[in-house]
């Protein structure tokens, strides 16, 4: 395909944003949407064939897939040899990035033509959702790595603005900052780290980063050379751009804005906490991952444990939480931490490389499958209108369509086969138990607690009682429910629904590997022995406690006390980050830095301007404008003249 095609998939969406938020709500209110969710069909079309082009036409060359930068131009020169270029580069990664944010896009775009309806703000909404998507494509198909820093720097923009799109709730306005903030302190290591790399790396251009700091290079012998408390600059680089990763992709303990994310609209949840903005952590470490893995594998080692930690941590607490968005978000975070130890315990070329292979397929599956169980509580969510679990029950004979799609989604992310996430999972798990018994076992936990509280969220939204509408003998409530759903929020239901089957059988390895050639990975019955039947315990447990009402799970949560509250209040991260927040970083660093501007800094410039006052009166008789008293002194200076070279020259 021509670079034009290709640079319009991301453009077409900025065309979109321009155009509505410019003209949007004096022009477009009300086909703002269909305006939008066109541009986006557009652009996921061109990814698609641009996918179909690279992956079977021209991508391959002897058996490997190459980086091609189908465009490259100077964006910023600072002097000759030194400059920002901006680029399109298409690689295994980026293309797969593009088929995975154009299709939840679409999808998020034609669900909100039903979703969204009514609401005051529509086409500005569309707007942030063109930006959004914008942003997301550009930072994927990045060819240097100031780049995809200026675009992350958009997405989390353009996310501030989603969350916090209904302003009017104080709830949403206090996520937005705190997504926005928390992002911020992960995105100061990632610019720090993109300094370091590429001063030694003395480029800032992906392709030859990655091929001085793999090599035998002067480039790479500087990076490991210097050294600060006891780590290589290399290490210092690489930790520190994880930590901007980890901070976008929620991990622990940067995981705390992600909850409360969930304030936004539901179909936003499904576009940037399920499939897209959480994985550019994902995606940022595996586009560097060669340096990670051939020059830096004690880098890798803390991607690993990172990512097994996050996975078990937000999988406790999702057994716990009753609001169903909250429990998909803490999944989301699990589900990332997956990819993560999964690329960390990934070695680099040939077999060695399935944690890489695996990674990305789970990425792939993943966006699905996630993206279908967030519309599907946005679909239950506008038929209850309420988010929490304990106000639902019983709504499969009510809503099929979403009942069929959600059950669907939550086999596939339990690891149930044939669905997709039984084959993203089984290549993680296997790639992990060849590499790091620890971490398998602590996969294989979290997988049997994921199956558990999955269908804890579908049994008591589907089953369990018969839901009832409490104001249903009220006139005003006799037309509250206008059947399951409008088609437009129930066709990519089924689409996805779909997708979360069949993507399974795709034979990633095919297309995605650590060096770029084909990656022949094989099934292994007796790992997934295992996985399996801890995902089917997790699921009869399920069945057990919330298929129908009992005292069960209270009697459950009452055995373990002290864990179950501590595990319902998040474990207190919030109130930790509060406590040294305010009583630490306020008290004792906010309050005498203050004092100081005040006193300090502010009295030096207030005193230099009372001594520039003060001295300017007293200067100011000698300009008083008076032939007089000018005259006076110049007599008296002709004297004084006299007076030195007459009588006290010697």
């Amino acid at each position: 395909m021509s670079p034009i095609s290709i640079a319009l998939i991301p453009l077409l969406p900025l065309a979109s944003f321009l155009l509505l938020g410019l003209f949007g709500k004096r022009f477009f209110s009300k086909s703002g949407g269909i305006i939008g969710t066109l541009s986006l069909l557009m652009s996921t079309t061109l990814s698609l064939l641009t996918a179909y082009n690279y992956f079977f036409v021209s991508g391959k060359v002897d058996g490997v897939y190459q980086k091609i930068e189908v465009l490259k131009f100077t964006w910023l020169e600072f002097s000759p040899g030194v400059s920002v270029d901006m680029g399109l580069l298409l690689d295994p990664i980026s293309v797969l990035m593009l088929v995975v944010v154009t299709i939840v896009s679409l999808m998020v775009h034609v669900y909100s033509l039903g979703y969204m309806k009514g609401e005051e703000r529509f086409t500005t909404y569309y707007a942030f959702l063109s930006l959004f998507t914008f942003s997301m494509l550009s930072l994927v198909i990045s060819t240097n790595i100031f780049q995809i820093y200026f675009f992350w720097e958009l997405v989390g923009i353009s996310s501030f603005m989603l969350i916090g799109f209904h302003f009017d709730r104080p709830s949403a306005l206090a996520a937005a900052k705190k997504a926005f903030i928390v992002t911020r302190f992960a995105d100061l290591g990632f610019l720090i780290g993109i300094l370091i790399l590429s001063f030694h790396a003395e480029t800032l251009d992906f392709k030859t980063l990655i091929e001085r700091l793999t090599t035998a290079s002067p480039q790479l012998h500087s990076a490991t050379a210097a050294s600060f408390l006891g780590l290589s600059a290399l290490t210092w680089g690489l930790l520190l751009v994880f930590m901007g990763g980890a901070g976008k992709s929620a991990m622990f303990p940067l995981h705390i804005w992600l909850p409360d994310a969930m304030e936004g609209p539901t179909p936003v949840s499904a576009l940037i906490h399920a499939a897209t903005m959480v994985v550019a952590g994902v995606y940022l470490v595996a586009r560097l991952f060669p340096v990670f893995a051939i020059s830096c594998p004690a880098a890798l080692e803390v991607v690993a444990y990172v990512g097994a930690v996050s996975s078990l941590f937000a999988a406790v607490i999702a057994c716990t939480q009753t609001d169903i968005k909250r429990v998909l978000a803490y999944s989301t975070m699990s589900q990332i931490g997956y990819m993560m130890f999964a690329l960390g315990v990934s070695g680099y070329g040939g077999e060695h490389g399935l944690g890489f292979t695996a990674s990305m397929f789970h990425l792939f599956t993943h966006a699905m499958f996630k993206a279908l169980l967030f519309l599907g509580a946005g679909a239950v969510i506008h038929y209850v209108h309420s988010n929490e679990m304990g106000d639902m029950g019983g709504l499969r004979k009510k809503m099929p369509v979403t009942h069929l799609t959600f059950l669907i989604a939550c086999l596939a992310i339990a690891g149930v086969p044939p669905l997709s996430g039984f084959f993203s999972k089984e290549e993680i798990l296997t790639a992990a138990f060849h590499s790091n018994k620890l971490i398998y076992g602590v996969a294989l936990f979290t997988a049997g607690l994921t199956a558990f509280y999955m269908f804890r969220l579908y049994f008591s939204i589907f089953w369990k009682k018969e839901y009832k509408d409490l104001h249903e003998d009220t006139k005003t409530q006799s037309e509250h429910h206008h059947g399951e759903a409008p088609f437009t929020m129930k066709l990519p239901l089924m689409i996805l629904g779909v997708l979360a089957i069949v993507t399974g059988f795709i034979p990633f390895g095919e297309f995605v590997s650590s060096n770029g050639a084909a990656l022949h990975s094989e099934f292994h019955l007796s790992l997934a022995i295992a996985p399996i039947a801890f995902g089917l315990v997790g699921i009869f447990i399920a069945l057990r406690m919330y298929k129908s009402e009992s005292t069960l799970p209270a009697r459950v949560a009452g055995s373990f006390r002290g864990f179950y509250q501590s595990a319902y209040h998040k474990f207190y991260f919030d109130e930790l980050y509060l406590f040294v927040t305010k009583r630490i970083i306020f008290n004792l660093i906010g309050r005498p830095a203050a004092w100081v501007d005040k006193n300090v800094v502010n009295g030096l410039v207030d005193a230099s301007g009372l001594f520039a006052q003060d001295g300017s009166e007293e200067l100011s008789v000698w300009q008083s404008g008076k032939v007089q008293a000018y005259g006076i002194w110049f007599l008296i200076g002709v004297i004084a003249m006299v007076v030195v070279f007459v009588f006290l020259t010697p």
